[in-house]
């Protein structure tokens, strides 16, 4: 007749004190408790092997960091497994290793293999570009948790973050790259699920048109309050904003120009048709570089920049790295800081300049278009998209500046 245990107490295991030998305290069903001769209290089960029959024990850990009752819950777990025919031992090894690889297979690593993957099909500012905002707004807070563990919540408090910069822009494109990255873990067998989706509507909602731009009737406050503030900015700072004022060019095209776009002795400036907008988006298939025509105002800036940055290799060289180009924050700065923030942008000083161009200087809409590098699409048929206009543009760029010279005089 098998011998009856009867089960411990939490007084037993408490007051449980070592002797000469190492000795156990049955609780039943193959749990035990071993009290070493240092008087360390150790967690055991005994089990017979589903596979073979054989006996073998597993560890539960030691007490008192686990309780009388938590032992008896992984004694529970460990028998409902035996009753399945698997054994607790090869499934504890299982979990283990599954775990290492989860370890392993973080939100960081995850993303910087997926960026890796996709970065001979971007343009190298946008590479640049999706990278750094990754590395300061996401990998701080999910970078290190395992990427098939982070769940929509997790991701929603990491997004909320940045809305609370007030960029919810911002918020809404890293959700997006988020998704790219979980679908990349997915078809690579790292994770089971894309929590991207489960977030519809727990943002904030993005403003919808265009981007923020004052009116042509506002320029001439906007231009008196950017000169009160100009003596006191970093040089090449301040002739990044005039510029934009002067060229209609992108930011991004404008903060990415080398030298070696730019010939002062001839006053010349192309930009390669790859670093164009037209160029990502395959609209310029004849690849023709982009003729930014500047006026005589324009060519004086640019010799005055050549003093502080022509050793380096962009316009506009990143303080801490010169390696790489500088960004667009000194502009929005700025805007802020002559009282306009919310309604100016680095972008909207392209829709400035296309009413002025064609409210005040009354010049065809298809003439600005050329100079702001847009594509033609079917609008104006295959003729325009061959025109380029590049008499009637160098005129009306110099007319541009001259205007915005009278403004404030």
């Amino acid at each position: 007749m098998p011998k009856i245990v009867k089960p411990l107490t939490d007084i037993q295991v408490k007051n449980a004190k070592p002797k000469d030998k190492s000795y156990s305290l049955f609780d039943g069903e193959g749990l035990f408790l071993e009290v070493t001769t240092l008087g360390a209290k150790l967690w055991r089960m005994k089990f017979t092997q589903p596979s073979n029959g054989k006996s073998n024990k597993l560890s539960f850990g030691s007490y008192p960091e686990v309780t009388l009752q938590e032992a008896r819950q992984k004694r529970l777990d460990a028998r409902r497994l035996i009753a399945k025919g698997i054994d607790p031992a090869h499934a504890r090894k299982e979990e283990k290793m599954a775990s290492t690889i989860a370890s392993a297979n973080t939100f960081e690593v995850v993303a910087r293999e997926w960026h890796a993957n996709k970065n001979d099909s971007w343009q190298p500012r946008t590479s640049a570009n999706v990278l750094h905002r990754l590395e300061k707004d996401v990998f701080p807070i999910i970078g290190k948790l395992p990427v098939s563990d982070i769940k929509a919540p997790v991701l929603l408090e990491m997004l909320r973050q940045i809305e609370k910069r007030g960029a919810t822009d911002m918020a809404k494109r890293q959700g997006q790259v988020c998704g790219q990255i979980f679908r990349y873990a997915i078809a690579t067998g790292k994770a089971d699920a894309d929590p991207i989706p489960h977030l519809r509507g727990a943002l904030k909602s993005t403003s919808k048109g265009h981007h923020a731009a004052i009116t042509v009737d506002e320029l001439p406050d906007f231009i008196r309050a950017f000169e009160k503030i100009e003596g006191r900015m970093y040089a090449p700072t301040r002739i990044m904003f005039r510029l934009m004022m002067l060229t209609f060019v992108r930011t991004s095209e404008l903060t990415t120009t080398e030298w070696s776009e730019i010939d002062l002795v001839n006053e010349k400036w192309a930009i390669p048709w790859q670093r164009m907008k037209m160029g990502k988006k395959k609209l310029n298939p004849r690849k023709v570089d982009h003729q930014v025509f500047l006026p005589k105002q324009g060519w004086t800036l640019l010799r005055e920049l050549h003093e502080h940055t022509g050793n380096s290799k962009f316009l506009f060289p990143n303080i801490r790295d010169h390696e790489i180009p500088a960004t667009n924050f000194g502009i929005l700065a700025a805007v802020k800081r002559m009282g306009y923030s919310g309604k100016m942008t680095g972008h909207g000083f392209r829709s400035l300049a296309m009413g002025v161009i064609k409210e005040r200087l009354g010049y065809r809409h298809e003439v600005a278009d050329r100079q702001l590098s847009h594509a033609s699409g079917d609008t104006y048929g295959e003729a325009y998209d061959r025109a380029m206009f590049l008499e009637e543009r160098k005129v009306m760029m110099q007319r541009y500046a001259d205007y915005l010279d009278g403004l404030t005089k």
